[in-house]
C-alpha cells in the first residue's frame, strides 16, 4: 500500500510555501524603499512581476506539464522557490542594481508558486481519498495557514531581533521549500488522466459550462484578494491602527477567517452539500462587502472585512472540485487554467478598488463599492453553472 498521507503531507507544504512566497515581500516594501532607494513606483512592480509569473506558468502548465511529468515539475517548484527565497536575501546586494535582483528573486519563486498552485490540486486529486471535495478544501487551507504564519512570524521576529535582520528570515523560510524536494522526490505521484487522454484547451474552452467554472474562478480571485489586499489599509484609514496592527487586524484575521472555513468544509464535507455551501458564502460575502463599502461605523466594517476571509474560503477550492466532478477528463489542462483564471480575478480585484478608490479621493469604502460585483457574478455563475450541470446529467 503506498503511503498517500505522505503526498498529502507534501502538497500541505507547497501550499505553505505559495503563502511564504505571496505575503513575504510585502511586509519589505517600505524597507526596499528606505535600504534600496527604490521608488515606490518600481516597488509596487513586484507584486505586479510576481503575479504575471505566475500567470505564464499557468498557462505553460497546461500545455506541457504532461509531457514532462508531475513529479519533475513540482520538485522543481520547491527548488525555485527554495531559490528565490535565499535570491531575495543575497541578490540586492551583488548585482549592481537591488531592484533588479529583488525581481529575479520574485520571479524564480513566482515560478515555484505557479508550479505548486497548478500541480497540488491534480496531485491530492489523484490519490485515492475517499472524500475528494473535503480534502481539496483542507489542503486549500494551508495556504491560509501559510499566509497567517508567514505575517505573524515576521511580525515576531522583527519585533525580536529588528527588520534589518530580514535576510535572515528569509533564509529561514527557504528551509521550508528545501525540506519538501526530499518529499516530493519520494512520495507516491499518480496521473490523473493517462497521457494523451485529457481534454485539450480548445476542448474546454468549447464547452459552456467550463466557460462558466473561469468566470466563477475570476470572480472567486477578485472577491478574495480585493479585500485580503486592501484590508490592511482599511484597518489603518478607517480605524487609525498602526502598520503592526493594522496587518494582523486586516489581512491576517482575514486569512484566519479564510482557513477555519476551509477547515470546517474539510472536516465536515460529507454532511454539506458544496452547491448550497457555496451560494449561502457568495451571499455571505456580498453583504461583508456591504458593510465594509457602506457602513458608518469602523468597527462593523473591520468586521466586514474580517468575515469576508470566511465567505471566499470554499469559493477557490469548490469551484475546482465542481469542476473535476462535472470534467472528469479534464486533466491538468484544466486545474492549469482554472488556475490562471483565479490568479487574473487575483491582479483584477484590488487594482479595480483601488482605481475607484483613487478617482474618489483615496476612499477605500467607495472602492470595496466596486467590489460589490464580484461576489454578485459569482452567485450567478454558480446558479447557471448548476442548472447547466443538471441538465447535461439529464440527458446522460
Amino acid at each position: 500500500m503506498e503511503n498517500y498521507n505522505k503526498t498529502k503531507i507534501a502538497c500541505y507544504l507547497g501550499f505553505v510555501t505559495q503563502a511564504v512566497a505571496a505575503n513575504f515581500a510585502p511586509l519589505l516594501f517600505l524597507k526596499f524603499h528606505t535600504d534600496y532607494h527604490i521608488s515606490l513606483g518600481s516597488i509596487a512592480l513586484i507584486s505586479t512581476f510576481f503575479f504575471f509569473t505566475q500567470l505564464l506558468v499557468d498557462l505553460f502548465c497546461a500545455k506541457y506539464v504532461d509531457k514532462i511529468g508531475y513529479r519533475i515539475c513540482i520538485v522543481a517548484s520547491e527548488v525555485c522557490s527554495a531559490a528565490g527565497l535565499v535570491g531575495l536575501a543575497f541578490l540586492p546586494e551583488i548585482l549592481p542594481s537591488s531592484f533588479v535582483g529583488i525581481i529575479i528573486s520574485v520571479i524564480l519563486y513566482a515560478i515555484g508558486s505557479g508550479l505548486i498552485e497548478v500541480l497540488g490540486s491534480p496531485i491530492v486529486e489523484a490519490c485515492p481519498f475517499e472524500n475528494k471535495e473535503a480534502t481539496m478544501s483542507l489542503l486549500h487551507s494551508f495556504y491560509c495557514w501559510g499566509a497567517v504564519g508567514t505575517i505573524l512570524v515576521s511580525t515576531v521576529f522583527f519585533l525580536i531581533f529588528g527588520i534589518d535582520s530580514w535576510k535572515w528570515l528569509a533564509v529561514i523560510f527557504a528551509l521550508i521549500p528545501a525540506i519538501n524536494i526530499f518529499n516530493f522526490a519520494t512520495c507516491p505521484i499518480e496521473n490523473l488522466v493517462e497521457e494523451g487522454q485529457g481534454m485539450g484547451i480548445r476542448t474546454l474552452f468549447s464547452n459552456p459550462m467550463f466557460l462558466v467554472a473561469i468566470v466563477m474562478m475570476i470572480c472567486s480571485g477578485a472577491s478574495e484578494l480585493a479585500m485580503a489586499q486592501w484590508a490592511s489599509a482599511y484597518a489603518e484609514s478607517a480605524l487609525g491602527f498602526s502598520k503592526a496592527v493594522g496587518d494582523i487586524a486586516g489581512p491576517c484575521m482575514f486569512a484566519v477567517t479564510m482557513g477555519v472555513s476551509r477547515v470546517l468544509y474539510g472536516k465536515a464535507g460529507e454532511k454539506i452539500n458544496l452547491n448550497r455551501f457555496m451560494i449561502g458564502s457568495g451571499i455571505l460575502c456580498f453583504a461583508c462587502y456591504l458593510l465594509a463599502s457602506f457602513s458608518k461605523n469602523p468597527m462593523l466594517g473591520l468586521a466586514g472585512c474580517i468575515v469576508c476571509g470566511f465567505s471566499v474560503g470554499i469559493m477557490w477550492p469548490g469551484t475546482i472540485s465542481i469542476s473535476s466532478k462535472a470534467f472528469p477528463m479534464g486533466g491538468t489542462a484544466m486545474f492549469a487554467l482554472l488556475a490562471m483564471a483565479g490568479d487574473l480575478g487575483g491582479s483584477i480585484g484590488p487594482a479595480v478598488v483601488g482605481k475607484v478608490a483613487d478617482m474618489f479621493g483615496g476612499s477605500i469604502h467607495v472602492g470595496m463599492r466596486i467590489g460589490l460585483l464580484f461576489p454578485m457574478t459569482l452567485c450567478l455563475m454558480l446558479f447557471l453553472f448548476h442548472v447547466l450541470n443538471r441538465n447535461e446529467n439529464k440527458q446522460k
